[in-house]
């Protein structure tokens, strides 16, 4: 059968992958975004169905008021005696942790933590019934690479000093260290050259758990930097899974530029599969030439699933919605078919909690409506304590009363097609909001009548589309470049999402969500 990378589209970086119970799961980075990492299943390969997220609890991670694309960094997820694991690295903590569950679908563990620094966290659960825990940094005496050391995995307790095992390949960042006993050898399977344009995955291999380890004669054994033009780049981060055929893959990250020839990619770091195919000697190799490609003929019957049109009702708010870092719950009212928003006097500007809930973007085509209704919005309005307010929303909420569709890359990088009450009049007005580093416009603005407005938006590769729909009429307001919430201009390492949000001292009231993807 044949399949069409990537496998999962949209931003789900860092794949990690464990096969388990006939089944493989699947976990992703998530950031800044709660609840945290989330988690897929598959039993091809190919099609991956999310089933929730493994950080689902503010005990689990924090999040508070993190740096864009910084909390939760590079989750893999193992599976030993019936238990599974997922071990993290908290980037704006500096602290790495693992959480288990002995039941996939139910809730995961609190905490534990490891102390040995680095990030890219790993476990490997040896065949004699020791633990260890891998990472990229420095060992006990200073020196860089991955670093290894063995634990006691009931405590995350350090059983032995953390060691320096490999220095890789040659290349620069080494990250994203795993270890896997195949056949009598160890194989240290890492990432070089950063997670950018150079990406690439090498390995190198021993009959020793702690080396010395001889590297793979031709790395590195998987990148597409070299391969242009093309439009998958990035191409690294990998994790070995073998399925119940027998037959070898890589899951890595990759990216999808907006054209052969404009690097730029807004939708994220998505998730690869290459084939990987192990010779007489025991040294593999990954796809047909050393890189990714867009299609591979596989083993197996399967039929690989289209990207499915999304609305409230097929949706789940707690699995295929999230938030910006932990969110205030009561400022959200999420039913079937509908969504009511209450705005607070934090923006989309800051590095903080608006009131925002998003999907991600996956392909680039599309085309999004909703309709929107707006109001004035008094505390007793809601279900918002005053407890739960900060000391500036108690005494006066300040923001312009703005609530839409927000196109989300982070608080510097956003589209917002939204509805806006004048403070003195109540005059509603449509308005198209461009930011773009610290430039924030107002593109357009057309007063209205009436008090709920269809908002669409359609997009390809290169460009956004805004427009208003009054009675059937699509009333343009403008448009603007992709590149502009891409991560080449942006920073970062997340991805474009679709938002709905709402500012300063309204209700906003979101219905006839539809999402459709070309």
């Amino acid at each position: 059968m044949k399949y069409t990378n990537p496998v999962i589209p949209g931003f789900y970086p860092d794949p990690s992958v464990v096969a388990a119970e006939g089944k493989f799961y699947l976990a992703a980075s998530s950031f800044q975004y709660f609840p945290g990492v989330p988690l897929f299943e598959s039993t091809d390969l190919v099609n991956w169905k999310q089933t929730g997220h493994i950080l689902t609890r503010k005990s689990q991670v924090m999040l508070d008021k993190v740096r864009s694309s910084g909390g939760v960094f590079a989750p893999t997820i193992r599976y030993n005696k019936g238990r599974f694991y997922m071990v993290t690295n908290n980037n704006s903590t500096n602290k790495n942790f693992y959480v288990y569950t002995d039941d996939i679908t139910g809730e995961w563990s609190d905490p534990i933590e490891v102390d040995q620094g680095g990030i890219d966290p790993s476990l490997l659960f040896d065949e004699d019934g020791k633990c260890y825990f891998i990472s990229n940094g420095y060992d006990d005496e200073g020196r860089s690479g991955v670093i290894q050391t063995e634990i006691n995995i009931e405590t995350g307790e350090k059983l032995s000093a953390s060691r320096c095992i490999w220095n890789g390949a040659g290349g620069r960042y080494i990250e994203s260290p795993h270890m896997y006993k195949i056949n009598g050898y160890y194989y240290l399977l890492v990432a070089e050259g950063g997670t950018e344009y150079g990406h690439m995955a090498a390995y190198a291999r021993s009959k020793n758990v702690w080396g010395p380890f001889e590297g793979y004669a031709k790395n590195p054994v998987l990148t597409n930097r070299n391969k242009a033009p093309f439009q998958i780049q990035g191409i690294g981060h990998g994790d070995l899974v073998q399925n119940n055929d027998g037959c070898w893959y890589m899951v890595t990250l990759g990216f999808r530029q907006i054209g052969i020839w404009e690097a730029y990619h807004t939708l994220g770091r998505e998730v690869f599969l290459t084939p990987v195919y192990f010779d007489e000697d025991g040294w593999f190799t990954c796809g047909k030439d050393g890189t990714t490609d867009f299609e591979y003929e596989i083993p197996g019957d399967f039929e690989q699933e289209a990207l499915p049109d999304l609305a409230f009702e097929n949706t789940d708010w707690n699995i295929d919605w999230c938030f910006l870092r932990y969110h205030h719950p009561e400022n959200y009212i999420l039913k079937e078919d509908s969504a009511t928003l209450f705005g607070t006097d934090v923006s989309l500007q800051e590095v903080d909690s608006p009131t925002f809930v998003a999907l991600r973007q996956r392909a680039f085509d599309m085309e999004l409506s909703c309709d929107v209704k707006i109001s004035d919005s008094n505390i007793s309005d809601s279900s918002i304590s005053k407890e739960n307010l900060s000391s500036s929303e108690k005494e006066q909420n300040t923001l312009p009363r703005t609530a839409g569709i927000t196109l989300y890359m982070d608080e510097h990088e956003h589209y917002d097609l939204a509805l806006r009450l004048n403070e003195d009049t109540n005059e509603l007005s449509a308005i198209l909001r461009l930011s773009i580093g610290d430039i924030q416009h107002v593109q357009k603005e057309i007063i209205l009548k009436g008090d709920t407005i269809q908002l669409l938006v359609r997009s390809t590769s290169t460009s956004y589309s805004f427009y208003l729909v009054i009675d059937g009429e699509e009333i343009p307001l403008g448009s603007a470049a992709a590149r502009y919430l891409s991560t080449e201009v942006a920073g970062g390492f997340t991805g474009v999402m679709i938002g709905l949000f709402a500012e300063g001292n309204c209700k906003a009231e979101f219905t006839n969500f539809l999402l459709n993807y070309k």
